[in-house]
C-alpha cells in the first residue's frame, strides 16, 4: 500500500519540477506531450505548493514556466469528460473547483508571481498565469480562451480579467476565442512585459539572484530585458474602433448583425473571420458567455470564480445542454471539427434559458464554491488590466 502511494506522489512530482535559487522558487509544468495541459495532480500540487511556499518566510519570488513549446494549453478536458462518461459529473466537477482555488490563491497572493509564457496560453492556462502579478509574454506567446467552440464558456476567473480588459476587447476575445500573439497580449494589458525568447535565460537567472518579494524591483529587473514590440497589420489592437462598435452590443444577435454590417461597408479579412468564428461556436455557450463577461466587471475575482463554478456544474451535469459533450467529441476526440449544437441557433435560445446556468444547481450533495479565508487580499492586475489602448 506504501510503495502505491509512493508511486502515486513521484508521478504528481514529475509532473511539476521545482528549482530552487536562494529566496526564488522555479515551478515548472511538465507535461509536454500534453502541451503541459492541467491534470489533477499538477493541480493539486501546484496549490500545495503555493499554499506552502506563502508562509515559508524564505521563499520571496514564484516563477512559473513550462516544459517545451507550450505554457499551458489548458485543463485536462478529456479526463473531465472521461469522469463524466463513467456516470460521476461531480468528479469532473470537483477538478474545476480544485482549478478555481488555485486561480483564487494566485489571484490574492502575497508574493510576486512570474508566469513565463513562451509558447501556447489557453484556457486554464491564461487562470494559471493571468491572475498572477507579472505576465512575461515572447514571440512565441499565443494566447486564446477558445471554450465556446467546445460548448463551455471562459472560466478560471475569466469573467473578471477579460471583462478588465480595455473597453470591449474582452467580449471580443471570449467569445469569438481568438488568437493574440505577445505584442497583443502587452498591448492589452494580458501581459506585463514582453521579453525576447533569447533573454528569456538572463531574466530566469537575474530573478534567481534577487533576495526579494518587493514588486517594484522584480519590475524594474524584468525592464531591464523588456522590448516594445510591433503589432501586426491584421492585429485586433488595431481594430478597437470596430470591436467597440459591434461588441458593445446587448445582446450576441446584435453584435453578428453589427459586424455584418461592416462586412457590407468594408472588404476585410479580420471582420470574415470575426464572424465565422462567432458563426461556429456553441450558441448557448455563447449567450451564457456575454452575459458572464457583462456581470464580471462589477464584481471581484472570488464572486467571479463562485459564479463560473455554478455554470460549470451544470455544463458538467449535463441537463441544461450537452453541448460541451459535443464539443469535445468534435474538435477533441473525432475530431471532425464539425460539432452538432443543440439548440442550433441563438433565436432558439431565451433569456430564461440563459438564466438557468446563473442559479444554484438543484442537488441534494451540491454545495456552491467554498474559497479559502485569505488573509493578503491583492486584487489582481487591476492596474495592468484597466490601460487603454
Amino acid at each position: 500500500m506504501a510503495s502505491c502511494t509512493s508511486a502515486s506522489v513521484k508521478a504528481q512530482d514529475d509532473q511539476v519540477l521545482v528549482e530552487e535559487t536562494l529566496s526564488a522558487r522555479t515551478l515548472i509544468l511538465n507535461r509536454p506531450r500534453q502541451l503541459n495541459a492541467l491534470s489533477n495532480q499538477m493541480v493539486s500540487r501546484l496549490l500545495e505548493l503555493f499554499i506552502a511556499y506563502e508562509e515559508d518566510p524564505n521563499v520571496k519570488l514564484l516563477v512559473l514556466k513550462g516544459n517545451g513549446r507550450a505554457f499551458c494549453a489548458g485543463g485536462d478536458v478529456s479526463a473531465v469528460v472521461r469522469y463524466i462518461r463513467e456516470g460521476d459529473w461531480k468528479l469532473g466537477a470537483k477538478f474545476f473547483a480544485k482549478e478555481y482555488i488555485l486561480n483564487y490563491v494566485m489571484a490574492t497572493y502575497a508574493k510576486p508571481q512570474v508566469s513565463i509564457l513562451n509558447g501556447i496560453v489557453m484556457g486554464g492556462g491564461a487562470g494559471a498565469s493571468i491572475h498572477g502579478r507579472f505576465r512575461v509574454a515572447t514571440e512565441n506567446s499565443v494566447f486564446a480562451m477558445p471554450e465556446t467552440a467546445l460548448g463551455l464558456f471562459p472560466d478560471v476567473g475569466a469573467s473578471y480579467f477579460l471583462s478588465r480588459l480595455p473597453r470591449f476587447f474582452g467580449e471580443y476575445v471570449g467569445l469569438t476565442g481568438a488568437k493574440l500573439d505577445g505584442a497583443e497580449m502587452l498591448e492589452s494589458g494580458l501581459a506585463t512585459h514582453f521579453v525576447p525568447s533569447a533573454k528569456l535565460s538572463l531574466l530566469e537567472e537575474a530573478l534567481h539572484k534577487e533576495d526579494s518579494s518587493d514588486p517594484v524591483t522584480i519590475s524594474s529587473i524584468i525592464d531591464k530585458y523588456s522590448q516594445q514590440p510591433y503589432l501586426k497589420e491584421q492585429s485586433a489592437c488595431l481594430r478597437l474602433d470596430v470591436i467597440d462598435r459591434c461588441f458593445s452590443r446587448r445582446t450576441v444577435e446584435e453584435i453578428l448583425s453589427a459586424l455584418e454590417r461592416e462586412a457590407m461597408n468594408k472588404a476585410d479579412a479580420w471582420i470574415t473571420t470575426t464572424i465565422q468564428s462567432l458563426k461556429k461556436a456553441s450558441p448557448t455557450s455563447l449567450k451564457i458567455s456575454l452575459r458572464l463577461i457583462r456581470e464580471g466587471r462589477l464584481q471581484g475575482v472570488g464572486q467571479c470564480l463562485v459564479r463560473e463554478y455554478r455554470m460549470v456544474c451544470h455544463v458538467m451535469q449535463g441537463k441544461l445542454s450537452k453541448d460541451f459533450f459535443e464539443g469535445c467529441r468534435a474538435i477533441l476526440l473525432d475530431k471532425d471539427k464539425n460539432p452538432k449544437w443543440e439548440p442550433s441557433k441563438l433565436e432558439l435560445i431565451s433569456n430564461s434559458m440563459v438564466e438557468q446556468y446563473f442559479l444554484k444547481v438543484v442537488d441534494e450533495e451540491w454545495e456552491d464554491l467554498k474559497l479559502p479565508a485569505r488573509f493578503h487580499l491583492r486584487i489582481c492586475c487591476c492596474k495592468a488590466l484597466s490601460i487603454s489602448f
